[in-house]
């Protein structure tokens, strides 16, 4: 999501007579666009709005403007300009269509208004890559998790109508575009207008599918309460869906979840992935977990890591409880360091040996891969398989933008090596 509004951000300034500078003592206009997810996100912005004061006062340039943008910006606005008085202006992640006109008018220093509506009627689309886009069609929270902060950041639930997200897509597939990953805080609650009427995430993928330009769809972040029949049933129905799931459960205890205020059970979690299997026996499942969680047992470890055994993920994503101010949880008495990290080093060895296991199981077979972009070697292309792994290839002819049935002849980690046919 912090991807697709950076991107935003820039396309509202090119036509201000603005480029993209890669030197950041070169810029007239910094913007640091920022996460509040975890503490050190947050506190990563102050030594980094440091790091680029000494960078201008080294080369004596002091007529720049300096922007904190994003979810920092909104939970911290007065903080920012007390803890760091060289910063211009502050802008939420749902008022930032407003900061051209703040620079112009110099206007007031903190615009942290919960404006979704006006946001994207005010944004400029304009793709950033020329084979993938990112659409952002839900944003905001109502489920209120006791660790997070995205409902006081992103504030409520919003759905954009189905017209408004079809027509962004129309002109990134004038550019070329032939996937689109659909973006929300709960994606799949997705509940906008389509056809006069309430639709759901699955008649939104079913209405994209239509363009033939299109490839390929992907969707995140999911909530399991918003898993609906239809969506399941949306990745069997529909060939352009890819069979790969971002499902966040963050604990396998009940006890845990409870005190999460996850409004779902570990049961619960598991009837969704047995059903999705069984619809889809190919499909990918990728997750988060956070560890350590206040009151956390060694008991209640232990289901989570149980639950990991049981499910196999091809990927998740880990982290140790971070206490966010203005949370339920932040008022909990968090556990002592080692023993959390002693448990996410324990979490992160099993995942990465499922992730090992799941790479390796394709070495021999063929896969489907999307090229999107060069990598660091000679005639090196990346891309990204059906399951959402990063394939890279050699070739002297330029994959970019090409959809292969690629065989893979060795795995790492965290990717697959395909040789061309």
């Amino acid at each position: 999501m912090n991807v697709y509004d950076s991107n935003r951000i820039k396309d509202l300034f090119e036509p201000k007579g603005y480029s993209q500078t890669s030197k950041v003592e070169d810029a007239d206009l910094v913007v640091l666009n920022t996460c509040h997810i975890r503490e050190k996100a947050a506190e990563k912005v102050y030594s980094d709005i440091g790091r680029i004061e000494k960078k201008f006062s080294k080369n004596k340039k002091h007529d720049y403007k300096l922007v904190v943008a994003g979810c920092v910006a909104q939970a911290e606005g007065i903080e920012i300009k007390n803890r760091a008085p060289r910063v211009d202006y502050v802008v939420g992640p749902q008022s930032y269509q407003n900061l051209p006109e703040m620079i112009n008018k110099n206007k007031e220093f903190i615009s942290d208004d919960f404006l979704q509506n006006e946001k994207f009627k005010s944004l400029i689309f304009k793709s950033s890559n020329i084979v993938s886009e990112f659409i952002s069609i839900q944003e905001g929270c109502d489920k209120f998790c006791s660790f997070c902060v995205v409902p006081y950041t992103r504030g409520s639930e919003f759905s954009r109508p189905v017209k408004e997200i079809k027509d962004e897509i129309k002109q990134y597939i004038d550019q070329g575009i032939q996937e689109v990953i659909l973006l929300g805080q709960n994606v799949n609650a997705y509940h906008g207008q389509g056809n006069n009427k309430d639709v759901d995430l699955a008649y939104l993928l079913e209405s994209i599918s239509e363009f033939e330009q299109i490839k390929r769809i992907r969707y995140m972040t999911s909530h399991p309460n918003d898993m609906s029949d239809s969506l399941i049933n949306a990745h069997v129905s529909n060939k352009k869906l890819m069979p790969f799931i971002h499902l966040p459960i963050q604990s396998g205890s009940d006890n845990i979840l409870k005190k999460m205020n996850r409004k779902h059970t570990r049961n619960k979690y598991l009837e969704i992935v047995n059903k999705l299997k069984s619809k889809r026996p190919d499909i990918a499942m990728s997750s988060d977990f956070i560890v350590g969680f206040p009151g956390e047992s060694d008991d209640d470890f232990d289901l989570t890591m149980n639950l990991i055994k049981e499910v196999e993920f091809s990927i998740a994503y880990s982290f140790m409880f971070s206490p966010r101010p203005g949370t339920p949880a932040y008022k909990l008495t968090d556990i002592d360091k080692n023993i959390k990290k002693a448990r996410l080093s324990a979490l992160q060895s099993l995942l990465k040996e499922q992730q090992k296991n799941f790479n390796k199981s394709f070495v021999g077979k063929e896969l489907e891969v999307l090229f999107d972009r060069k990598g660091r070697n000679q005639n090196q292309y990346i891309g990204r398989s059906i399951y959402n792994q990063s394939v890279f290839i050699t070739s002297k002819e330029n994959l970019i933008g090409k959809i292969l049935q690629v065989p893979i002849i060795r795995s790492t980690d965290f990717a697959l090596e395909a040789k061309k046919q």
